[in-house]
């Protein structure tokens, strides 16, 4: 047999682009190593933690209900009982997963893929090896989590996402390096849970591909909720007590200290998954493991695309691959596609606050030449953020001064995540900022917040 298509990884990336293929009728497969589909993201990613980031919000609420005038007689937080409902979750959608294959007639094969060659994948399989062959092959293996040198995981004292997903018990203290989208995640469930967090990045601020401003007010919010938040540190001779982690940090004003921890995540990025996929049996190229691309997703070898975690130059994101997926099927079928625009990617960091990024910081639009105007407008302002009891954070317009063009909107505050979206809308319709001046939003919203920061780029907000 001979497919039009066999992808290997069903991530969200590779599941959504066999659905499409499947729509488009083309005869697809998808290859997953992994006993269940759904790809990190699924299983040890964002479901999970945003899992975690809900009942962490629960149990906030819980213990501050009485600001409410609800009376919640001490509250318990039984944390296998969390750790079970997380699994649920995933559970659940990896059997949803599984019924979109049936429904749009791709074969589910359970193995290792490898590439032999242009329209060849091998496949170990608990029955043996076969060789399949196809018309186009989709690279969508994700990535894995980067480890410090001379650092192994293990499910007891050096935690990597995988390991964290699985404890049964809050830690007394954690120690987080790195301070990314995944550290900061991790910060902001376990402060909420009770445990003692302290977080090194090595980088000058942390969330590092946001906007400055917004990384300086999660830093001070973390702060105020007694996160210890080190930059400019550099972590080094971590080792293993026997009960705790230990490590040295030198800070950013170079003095050295010895910290210690019952838990070390590292949360220090990740490596994609290509180091035996084939790829020395193709002529694709790559650097570090990064594939490259064209604007179509097709590698220098005719009939092999590449999404997700594995491409070179695009960000790591779940909703990137998926994306990804819907421009190369959608080229394998010969359908009319428009290929992803880097600055029409949202980001999204589920902390509280939590935040929605998508377009130019302000840095990049002045270093990109732009004669930058800036709406800034604060969540104390907004009504309904007073009724959630969610001040913290800002609504930050980058814009172009001489045409309105809307060059990025940086949101740190309540619910940032889902209002990044109305963003990302405005700048795919090449909407400007006087476009949405005009664009009536609804009272008493979160949303209003954007819409006060679209008129603050001229200084027409009403409620600051």
């Amino acid at each position: 047999m001979t497919y039009d298509l066999i992808v290997i990884g069903s991530g969200p990336g590779g599941y959504s682009a066999a659905v499409r293929a499947g729509q488009y009728g083309l005869k697809t497969a998808i290859i997953e190593k992994d006993a269940k589909l759904g790809g990190t993201c699924l299983h040890v990613g964002c479901i999970p933690t945003k899992a975690l980031l809900h009942t962490a919000d629960m149990w906030s609420f819980a213990n501050h209900a009485g600001d409410e005038g609800i009376t919640i007689d001490k509250p318990t937080l039984n944390f296998p009982k969390v750790m079970e409902r997380k699994n649920g979750i995933v559970s659940k959608h990896a059997k949803g997963v599984e019924f979109l294959m049936k429904k749009n007639k791709v074969d589910w094969i359970k193995g290792y893929g490898t590439i032999k060659g242009p329209g060849k994948v091998e496949v170990k399989t608990d029955k043996g090896t076969e060789t399949l062959t196809t018309k186009n092959i989709l690279i969508a293996t994700g990535s894995v989590a980067r480890m410090l040198p001379g650092l192994t995981p293990d499910p007891d004292f050096i935690l990597t996402n995988v390991e964290i997903l699985n404890l049964q018990a809050v830690p007394k203290s954690l120690m987080i390096i790195g301070a990314g989208a995944v550290g900061v995640e991790f910060a902001s469930i376990f402060n909420r849970f009770g445990t003692e967090v302290s977080v090194f990045e090595a980088m000058p601020r942390i969330v590092p591909v946001e906007d400055e401003e917004v990384s300086k007010e999660l830093e001070r919010v973390f702060k105020k909720n007694k996160i210890r938040v080190e930059t400019g540190a550099k972590c080094d001779q971590v080792q293993k007590t026997g009960k705790s982690v230990k490590m040295k940090v030198t800070l950013a004003n170079g003095k050295v200290e010895d910290v210690e921890a019952e838990k070390l995540l590292v949360a220090v990025g990740r490596a994609p998954n290509t180091a035996s996929i084939g790829l020395e049996n193709t002529k694709v190229k790559s650097e570090r493991g990064f594939i490259f691309v064209n604007e179509y997703q097709q590698t220098d070898e005719p009939g092999i695309y590449a999404i997700g975690d594995v491409v070179a130059g695009t960000p790591q994101l779940a909703h990137v691959a998926t994306a990804q997926g819907m421009v190369a099927v959608g080229k394998m079928a010969g359908k009319p596609v428009t290929p992803i625009r880097r600055n029409r990617i949202p980001g999204a960091t589920y902390t509280d606050p939590g935040i929605g990024s998508v377009g130019l910081t302000e840095a990049q639009a002045k270093a990109a030449g732009y004669k930058v105007k800036v709406g800034k407008f604060p969540f104390i302002a907004n009504s309904k953020a007073t009724i959630l009891g969610s001040h913290d954070g800002f609504v930050k317009i980058v814009s172009d001064e001489k045409y309105g063009e809307i060059l990025g909107v940086h949101i740190i505050g309540p619910e940032a995540f889902e209002l990044i979206a109305e963003a990302v809308t405005a700048m795919e319709a090449e909407a400007t900022v006087e476009t949405m001046m005009s664009t009536i939003h609804a009272h008493p919203t979160i949303y209003e917040a954007l819409g006060e920061a679209f008129n603050a780029v001229y200084g027409l907000a009403i409620n600051v």
